[in-house]
């Protein structure tokens, strides 16, 4: 029997009521296992005004109120991480453990959301004149909302809506509608904790629903994570409707090997980097610059370690790859590798013919190797979001310091290197949001904001940390003058001695 995954409004479940739906495949056996239903413009609405109400208390309630629910959440989480990392594998297709660590990353945030009472405080500033005091203070503004991607159905959500609680906002979450159980089951965790009916919301559905989440008037602000086109078309929306945005967009992450690196380090690194979450994640390694000789070396090594990954569905223990999100994604995927040789590309592995005994009908891809890519192929140009590393070649530093400043994606890249001043260097003159010095996928732990450059990008302000705090705040700036008490109106004594 094929289930049906909800909208959560109002803290409950709501059935849609559309008519429309979309399907949800098991990717290990390209079965149907799960219908969810596609939220109309009044169902949107709903939620929304769930969530304005909510507001009128929430945003008035204590910091202690806030913070005690989400420990409460975080322990909540934390005891129920298996549960949710299963329902990841079952409609993403991740191995388990890369489920687990999906769910480790966004208990970061929860556990910065805990502590949100020290971000929260303003900042006074006494006697800036006779008597009068200038303060800063940071308030709520009111319902936000986060669309989010399949490729971190948990984790990403977990980026934008304990921080945006925390700090008093009511939020209205539209999740991957290919993937959609992981955010229900948080809403149901967060109801248990004991948020208010309203605070946390999920409505199901495609362009219809985020189109009236971009345009509705009560909506104050817009976080996103997905493509560089559709975050670039979620800003320029959203700010045209008069709302605040953070859109971050696709990435080509470059990994820099200079000649003195640890080549197995850097092997072990790239392989890791380049494949792990079969490469559908925004800071995955899709580009290798091998600077100088050691080019075929690197190759060699990386090719060594690639092939013995072991491939299959994600909840076999022994599995250390899953397949992909959809057959499509996986077609698309696979036409990469295919037109590579005909780009000038060298295929060293090609997994584009690779099955699974047993799961015949799973959206699988092997693991894919590109040597000596030019950056005018496809396989290098498009961000893939798949199990396939093109490595390129140059001569110098500066070299592959250009190629990867030309790339019009600036969100992660790395170097390996055993020379500090190479690595300063490149960290000063990348053009790049976040860096990893020997370290492959560079991102920030939870009170470090996570964020890229250029069409890796949308907006002023990056996720979680202290942006994160910032964005799901306003600025007030408050100045008052007191009267001192010695010159208070005749017949009034409060105990002071008269100036007159």
């Amino acid at each position: 029997m094929t289930k049906i995954v909800n909208h959560w409004i109002g803290g409950k479940t709501v059935e849609g009521a559309s008519g429309t739906h979309g399907p949800v495949t098991d990717p290990a056996t390209g079965e149907v296992t799960t219908k969810v239903p596609f939220a109309s413009v009044d169902e949107v609405d709903a939620a929304v005004a769930a969530a304005k109400q909510a507001f009128v208390t929430w945003g008035q309630s204590s910091l202690a109120q806030r913070t005690s629910i989400l420990f409460r959440f975080r322990a909540l989480l934390d005891a129920h991480r298996d549960e949710i990392a299963e329902l990841i594998t079952a409609e993403h297709g991740k191995v388990h453990s890369d489920a687990l660590g999906e769910v480790a990353r966004g208990l970061e945030i929860v556990d910065l959301a805990c502590g949100i009472s020290v971000q929260l405080k303003g900042e006074l500033s006494t006697q800036v004149a006779s008597r009068v005091d200038v303060s800063s203070i940071r308030q709520p503004l009111g319902v936000v909302a986060g669309i989010t991607p399949f490729n971190f159905p948990a984790m990403v959500p977990m980026w934008m809506f304990p921080l945006a609680i925390a700090c008093g906002n009511t939020f209205v979450l539209k999740p991957s509608e290919k993937d959609p159980s992981a955010s229900v089951r948080l809403a149901e965790l967060l109801a248990e904790a004991g948020l208010p009916d309203g605070v946390f919301n999920v409505v199901h559905g495609d362009k219809v629903a985020v189109d009236r989440l971009l345009e509705h008037p009560d909506v104050k602000a817009v976080s996103f994570v997905g493509s560089t086109p559709i975050a670039r078309y979620i800003h320029t929306t959203a700010s045209a409707n008069g709302k605040r945005v953070q859109a971050l967009g696709g990435a080509k992450n470059h990994m820099l090997v200079l000649p003195d690196a640890d080549l197995d380090a850097a092997a072990d690194a790239a392989v890791s980097a380049a494949y792990g979450s079969a490469g559908e994640r925004c800071m995955a390694i899709s580009a290798v610059v091998a600077v100088g000789a050691i080019g075929d070396e690197l190759v060699e090594k990386i090719r060594e370690r690639a092939e013995k990954i072991k491939i299959g569905p994600g909840n076999d223990s022994s599995s250390e790859m899953g397949p992909l999100i959809t057959k499509v994604h996986r077609d698309k995927v696979a036409s990469y590798v295919e037109g590579a040789a005909a780009e000038g590309a060298e295929v060293v592995l090609d997994g584009t013919g690779y099955t699974v005994d047993g799961f015949e009908n799973g959206h699988w891809i092997g693991i894919s190797l590109l040597d000596k890519v030019p950056t005018s192929a496809k396989a290098y140009q498009d961000e893939i979001f798949g199990p396939v590393l093109c490595v390129l070649r140059t001569e110098t530093y500066e070299e592959a310091l250009d190629i990867v400043n030309a790339s019009p994606f600036g969100n992660g890249t790395a170097i390996f290197t055993r020379d500090g001043g190479a690595a300063r260097r490149f960290q000063l003159e990348v053009e790049a949001g976040m860096v990893g010095v020997n370290v492959p996928i560079p991102v920030p732990v939870g009170y470090h904001s996570f964020g890229g450059w250029k069409d890796s990008l949308f907006g002023d302000h990056h996720i979680y940390g202290n942006d994160g705090t910032h964005f799901y705040t306003r600025g007030k700036v408050v100045t008052t003058r007191w009267p001192d008490p010695a010159d208070a109106p005749a017949g009034v004594d409060l105990g002071f001695p008269r100036n007159h």
